[in-house]
C-alpha cells in the first residue's frame, strides 16, 4: 500500500489500497481528523446526526486548515484541494464506500460499540474500522462485533494538524494485517506513529491524566495558584503549555471522564479525580468549549 492513488483491486485485503475515509463524528476531533485526512489526499466524509452538526464540523474543518496557511505550514492550493475532496453525510449511508472508518463518538464506551456494530453492518467486510478514543479499551469497545479483528485504536492529538503524534493500539483480537494496514495509513498522514498495548490511557492519556490531575489537587489544597503552577510546568518543564491552560483545551468533562476510565480500570488511587474538576464540571465550567474553566474565553460563536 502507497497511499491514496496507487494500484490494487481490493482483492486481498492486505494489499489493497485505502482512497476513501468516513469520520463518524464532526466534533472538534472529527473535524480536525476530516482535514488531515484530505490534505493527505484521501477523499473524506465527514458525518454526524444532523446536517446542522456535520456542515459545522466542515466549517471547523475549513477554518483548521485556513490557520495552517497563516502559518506557513500548508499552501493556499493545497488547502484549497482539501477542502475539495471532503463531503458531509447524516447517518451511516455512505459508509458502504469507505475503505476506513474512523470513528470520533464521545468517549463513553456504550455509545461506540452502539456505533460501531451499526458500523459493522453499514461498511464492507474488509473495511477497516479504527477508534479515535483516548482511554477506552479497543478489545471493551469491540466485544459485540461479529469480527473485531477490523477495529484498531487510532488515537489523533488536538489540534490534529499540528500534532505529529499517533497512537496505534491492537486490540486482543485485532488481525496483525490490520494493525500493518492501519499503520501505513496513518504514516501517509505524516504523523509518527507509537504503539501501545491495549490498557486504559494506553500511553500518552494515563500520563496526561496523571499530570493534569495532579496540577488540580495541587490548586485545591492552595499549594500555589493556577498562574504559578502553569508557569512551573512550562518553564520548569518546558511543556508548551501549563496543565491548566492544557485542561481547558482538552475539557474538563473529558479529564474527568479519563479519569474515572483509569480508576475503573486500575484502582490505583494517582487516578482518583481531584474533587475540585468534578465541581468544575457539575457547574459546566468544561473550558474553552463553554467559555470558562480554570481561565475565561470568549463564549463559543462570540466575537473576539
Amino acid at each position: 500500500m502507497s497511499g491514496p492513488g496507487g494500484d490494487g483491486d481490493g482483492s486481498d485485503p492486505r494489499a489493497s489500497v485505502l482512497r476513501r475515509v468516513f469520520v463518524a463524528g464532526a466534533g472538534i476531533m472529527g473535524s480536525g481528523i476530516a482535514a488531515q485526512c484530505a490534505l493527505a489526499g484521501y477523499t473524506v466524509t465527514l458525518e454526524d446526526v444532523s446536517e446542522e452538526i456535520a456542515r459545522r464540523g466542515l466549517e471547523n474543518a475549513a477554518r483548521a486548515l485556513g490557520h495552517a496557511v497563516e502559518r506557513q505550514k500548508v499552501a493556499a492550493p493545497d488547502r484549497d484541494a482539501a477542502l475539495g475532496r471532503m463531503e458531509v453525510a447524516i447517518g451511516l449511508r455512505r459508509a458502504d464506500s469507505a475503505d476506513i472508518v474512523i470513528e470520533a463518538a464521545p468517549e463513553d464506551l456504550a455509545i461506540k460499540r452502539r456505533l460501531f456494530s451499526e458500523l459493522e453492518a453499514a461498511t464492507r467486510p474488509t473495511t477497516l474500522l479504527a477508534s479515535n478514543t483516548s482511554s477506552l479499551p479497543i478489545t471493551s469497545i469491540g466485544q459485540e462485533l461479529n469480527d473485531p479483528g477490523r477495529l484498531v485504536g487510532l488515537h489523533f492529538f488536538n489540534p490534529v494538524l499540528q500534532m505529529p503524534l499517533l497512537e496505534l493500539i491492537p486490540g486482543h483480537r485485532t488481525r496483525p494485517e490490520t494493525v500493518e494496514r492501519v499503520r501505513l495509513f496513518a504514516e501517509s498522514l505524516g504523523k509518527t506513529v507509537v504503539t501501545s498495548a491495549d490498557t486504559p490511557g494506553f500511553v500518552t492519556t494515563r500520563a496526561l491524566a496523571v499530570l493534569l490531575n495532579e496540577a488540580a489537587w495541587m490548586l485545591y489544597e492552595g499549594v500555589a495558584s493556577r498562574e504559578d503552577i502553569d508557569t512551573a510546568y512550562k518553564l520548569g518543564f518546558h511543556h508548551p503549555m501549563g496543565p491548566f491552560e492544557l485542561a481547558d483545551l482538552v475539557g474538563l468533562d473529558t479529564a474527568l471522564s479519563i479519569l474515572d476510565v483509569l480508576w475503573d480500570g486500575f484502582r490505583d488511587s494517582r487516578y482518583r479525580a481531584c474533587p475540585l474538576l468534578r465541581t468544575m464540571v457539575a457547574a459546566k465550567k468544561l473550558g474553552r468549549k463553554s467559555g470558562e474553566g480554570f481561565y475565561s474565553y470568549p463564549k463559543p460563536g462570540s466575537a473576539p
